[in-house]
């Protein structure tokens, strides 16, 4: 038998087939694109998506020869829901976090909710990039669309749904939406109430790693599964993450390095509000019962995917015709010490500590010598660094980190990983299975299944450490520079560069 992990990000999915030992047998990967149907706005094309989808499982699944999928769960993006009708139709679009429709209602939503009863209540603070602001702008401007849709499911409902499920989310992506209740595990008629959201478009809430349904016919007919295989449900991207590379503790966090680098770590108790709230950091259920976590994040990965496409986009065709990772060829053009470009990562819309939807991002120091792996190095520095800001504030408020458990497809690059350990000086080990996301997906289908009693007995049993990074003293001590220079540019060019913003906006 074989279990199967699905993991649905931003900008790409993936599936993989593993032996219930934590061997992989198959892994499909297929890309899509962000849409912007006008500027600030940022959505997934749901069929598009789907057909991707349906595309690796199928492949995942023939890949695993003799050991057909007994089980399958999912691991998606948080906040983006997909409006679906009882047939299992897709009625529009999904708008991504950090698309800036919904911002006109945080305004009125503040003075229906305080910070603090809000994070009590979820946990997370009052900010447009979670779901609730979204659902409010297709309630009031798309009200046909509203009316019709069935359900609003985030991307971890949304594919065991379409492959026969009842439509279910599991608690770490119903804390996405703002509307769900940590302590009473159910949607808040509170929040809900107060904002005008019918809790009945919304999928039930239940557990991490329990059993929600069966592949149907028609889903076995496209995937290649089995009708009746077990869909077990799933977690947030970035809690499968940390399953799947055994982060199910405190002490131990996770830095998942794929389109968003998130630092995640993990909590026996809520942290009070006075704790999290200026940090602008949330608390939300861990996957593993008992637990939760908190995500220390920006969009580095997704920036390096500019990079590529603005930077190499020839060398990226030439590179895939020769089989060849243009990622590799890029990273090792990189200058192997701390170099003297700064980089602000504000491309796009940004998460904690300030949310910033209307900044631009900044290049700076580059001269006529200054070479493209100058640039990229640049540019991984300063989300470490924006990142670094974050760990620092948390650690000092008396969350530990002691090691850090690099995973998803930026965790392959030594040098990459190398420069996390200096930055943030930590050490950084490396799970043996880079693709957590799918791992820890499939740790719970087999939790669920029941080839395991629980969380520490399918991570003992599926996840295996490779090497471990330790920081380097010297080149800790040159990355200070570049981390000052970084700490000093973004006050000096914040109200520049949110005026440019909005005059692009203005003018398009």
């Amino acid at each position: 038998m074989s279990l199967l992990g699905i993991d649905v990000g931003t900008t790409g999915c993936k599936a993989a087939a593993f032996t219930p030992e934590g061997r992989p047998l198959s892994m499909a990967y297929q890309e899509y694109d962000v849409r912007s149907p006008s500027p600030g706005q940022a959505e997934l094309d749901p069929g598009e998506v789907w057909a991707k989808i349906v595309t690796v499982i199928r492949q995942a699944a023939a890949g695993a020869g003799n050991d057909p999928v007994q089980a399958l769960s999912v691991s998606s993006l948080g906040e983006a829901v997909v409006p679906v009708g009882r047939d299992r139709s897709i009625l529009g679009p999904s708008i991504l976090n950090f698309d800036r429709r919904g911002a006109e209602y945080l305004q009125g939503l503040h003075g229906l909710l305080d910070p603090e009863e809000l994070y009590r209540i979820n946990g997370n603070p009052l900010e447009n990039w979670y779901t609730l602001p979204k659902l409010l702008w297709i309630r009031d401007r798309e009200p046909g669309l509203y009316a019709r849709t069935y359900k609003f499911l985030h991307w971890g409902s949304f594919v065991p749904f379409m492959l026969g499920a009842e439509p279910a989310i599991d608690y770490s992506l119903a804390n996405r939406s703002l509307l769900f209740d940590m302590d009473g595990a159910c949607w808040s008629d509170r929040i809900a109430g107060k904002a005008g959201i019918q809790k009945e478009k919304l999928p039930a809430p239940v557990p991490s790693a329990i059993v929600t349904g069966r592949v149907s016919r028609e889903a076995a007919r496209q995937t290649g599964l089995a009708a009746g295989t077990v869909i077990v449900s799933g977690a947030h991207d970035q809690c499968s993450n940390a399953v799947g590379s055994g982060v199910v503790s405190e002490r131990i966090a996770m830095c998942g390095m794929g389109s968003y680098l998130c630092v995640v770590p993990v909590f026996a108790k809520r942290p009070e509000p006075a704790v999290m709230l200026p940090l602008g950091l949330n608390t939300e259920h861990h996957a593993a019962p008992g637990r939760y976590v908190s995500f220390l994040y920006t969009r580095g990965g997704s920036l390096v995917k500019w990079f590529r496409d603005t930077f190499a986009g020839a060398d990226r065709d030439i590179a895939s015709e020769k089989g060849r990772d243009i990622y590799e060829i890029l990273l090792a053009e990189m200058p192997p010490q701390p170099g003297s470009i700064v980089v602000l990562p504000r491309f796009a819309p940004m998460g904690p500590p300030d949310f910033a939807s209307d900044a631009a991002g900044v290049i700076a120091g580059m001269t006529l010598e200054t070479s493209r792996g100058e640039i990229l190095r640049g540019i991984i520095e300063g989300t470490l660094f924006h990142i670094r800001d974050l760990v620092d504030s948390i650690v000092a408020a008396g969350v530990a980190i002691d090691e850090l458990r690099a995973v998803g497809g930026g965790s392959k690059s030594a040098a990459w990983v190398g420069m996390c350990a200096d930055i943030f000086g930590r050490p950084v080990a490396r799970p043996q299975v880079a693709e957590a996301g799918c791992l820890g997906a499939a740790i719970m289908a087999g939790i669920g299944s029941g080839a395991f009693q629980g969380f520490p007995d399918g991570v003992e049993a599926m996840v295996s450490l490779g090497d471990r990074i330790e920081p380097d003293p010297g080149r800790q001590r040159s990355y200070e520079a570049g981390y000052q220079r970084h700490r000093e540019l973004w006050p000096l060019l914040k109200s520049f560069l949110r005026g440019a913003q909005r005059a692009v906006d203005a003018g398009a």
